[in-house]
């Protein structure tokens, strides 16, 4: 890639935020929106778990599918064309007649957002070359986040209550047809010196990995719980005997790498349960509508929007450890207080909640990503940050399918008062259990001795790129 001027880069950052912006959007407007979406289209809790889970199920089967194609025919090109999809995706989804066609077009729209985050991340990365450049880059793409849980809660509590639910995906088709005319003129095509070769055995494998384990989740089938066992172990069989595979397992000789992996499923199953549990237990328990409970988890937002740039250059300043473990404790003070205290119950326990929950979700975005593609080479960027990105989608997915599970079980139809809240109980524990995953494995792999395998896996990642070098030394 050329060298940009600063105010060039800038430009192509804002670009790559406006894809994240309707990607994120679109599950945060969702949520709010759920307790409509049931009544109207008469779907259960089984029905409103697919709803997401179709979403981010298909998003994290493709990502990295995507991230390495980039890499191979053009950032830009499948960028564009993840624009394209995604923005008619939202076209299909506000005109859905029935919840088997909106779960459909969700996974048209899926297949669109899997070209969007991870190749927009490896463009940042191609484009912020030096460290603390990146890392303060990285920290805005994450306040991204904080924005869209912002404005998605109230714009989507706005126009549900006064137009209705499919109105929400209105909001993408716009801010998607403006991101392709700014990709189209100002954004620079870049491609991998060395990208990867097509894996489709192993693209297979990861789809039906996670689609048999989502769905052995939510319809709780053991027979399909086997398939995905299976489907894990040709994984870890296959992927290692291909040249180039599509899951390289060399990457998670690194322990920050493995680390932001592990952290980035806990912090985002945590996301996807809070948002989920807390949509139902304010509009269906507590009787808000959907702009009353947007405004009441404005606390939330608020804090992840003010603290993911602030991640950010403490990350560029200090490394990720800082930031993961305020997140750790912030997120799992969270749970508690829901899940021993029963925060819900008392209007500033539930606002502390909210505060201590944003807190800890936006000092954790910053270090996932900026560990995931730092220790790399750069032309793997686009594989890695797909595999960050992989697991942030897989963890919303687990979340919103093992959290809807658990309450399912517990709660009646009617989501009464009394049941809903001891049916919650076990779901808040996982959540409390997800932000002190975030705390022990940020505090075990962010110190030096994790830092030393990273560099070393770097080293051999390149060493492996060059099949002369061996024969030069």
């Amino acid at each position: 890639m050329a060298e940009l001027t600063h105010r060039r880069r800038l430009l192509v950052l804002a670009i790559c935020c406006m894809s994240l912006l309707i990607v994120s959007l679109d599950n945060t407007v969702l949520n709010v929106a759920l307790p409509s979406l049931r009544r109207e289209l008469g779907a259960g809790v089984a029905g409103m778990q697919w709803t997401i889970d179709a979403y981010t199920l298909v998003l994290a089967s493709l990502l990295m599918l995507a991230g390495s194609t980039a890499d191979r025919i053009g950032r830009r090109k499948v960028f564009v064309t993840g624009l394209v999809l995604f923005t008619l995706g939202s076209v299909l989804c506000s005109l859905a007649p029935h919840l088997t066609a909106l779960v459909a077009f969700r996974m048209v729209q899926a297949v669109g957002g899997s070209m969007l985050n991870p190749v927009a991340m490896s463009i940042i990365t191609n484009t912020f070359t030096e460290p603390r450049a990146r890392a303060r880059a990285i920290g805005v793409w994450g306040g991204v986040v904080g924005i869209s849980m912002a404005a998605g809660p109230l714009v989507g509590g706005v126009l549900t209550d006064t137009v209705g639910w499919r109105a929400i995906f209105w909001l993408n088709v716009p801010i998607g047809l403006t991101a392709l005319l700014l990709t189209l003129r100002y954004v620079p095509e870049s491609r991998a010196p060395r990208p990867r070769r097509a894996d489709p055995v192993g693209q297979l494998l990861v789809i039906v990995l996670l689609g048999s384990l989502t769905y052995a989740i939510i319809e709780s089938d053991p027979r399909v719980a086997a398939l995905a066992v299976l489907a894990l172990l040709g994984l870890l069989v296959y992927e290692p005997r291909r040249p180039e595979p599509l899951v390289d397992l060399r990457f998670f000789r690194s322990a920050p790498f493995s680390g932001a992996t592990v952290i980035a499923v806990c912090a985002f199953a945590a996301l996807a349960g809070f948002l989920f549990l807390n949509t139902l237990y304010l509009q269906d328990v507590r009787g808000m509508d959907a702009l009353e409970a947007g405004l009441h988890m404005l606390p939330m937002a608020a804090l992840t929007f003010v603290c993911a740039p602030l991640s950010g250059r403490l990350v560029g300043s200090f490394g990720p450890r800082p930031s993961l473990l305020v997140a750790g404790v912030a997120m799992t003070a969270s749970g508690v207080l829901f899940a021993a205290f029963g925060a819900e119950s008392s209007t500033p326990l539930l606002f502390t909640g909210y505060v201590l929950f944003g807190l800890g979700f936006g000092m954790v975005n910053a270090p996932i990503t900026d560990t995931a593609v730092a220790g790399m080479p750069r032309e793997q960027a686009g594989v890695a940050a797909a595999v960050a990105s992989t697991s942030r989608q897989i963890g919303q997915t687990l979340g919103v399918a093992v959290i809807g599970t658990v309450l399912a079980s517990g709660v009646s139809p009617a989501f009464r008062a009394e049941g809903f809240a001891a049916a919650s109980r076990p779901a808040w524990w996982i959540v409390a259990a997800c932000g002190l995953s975030v705390l022990a494995v940020g505090a075990a792999t962010s110190g030096a001795w994790a830092r030393g395998t990273a560099e070393r896996t770097a080293r051999r990642l390149k060493e492996a790129a060059r099949p002369s070098a061996r024969t030069d030394a």
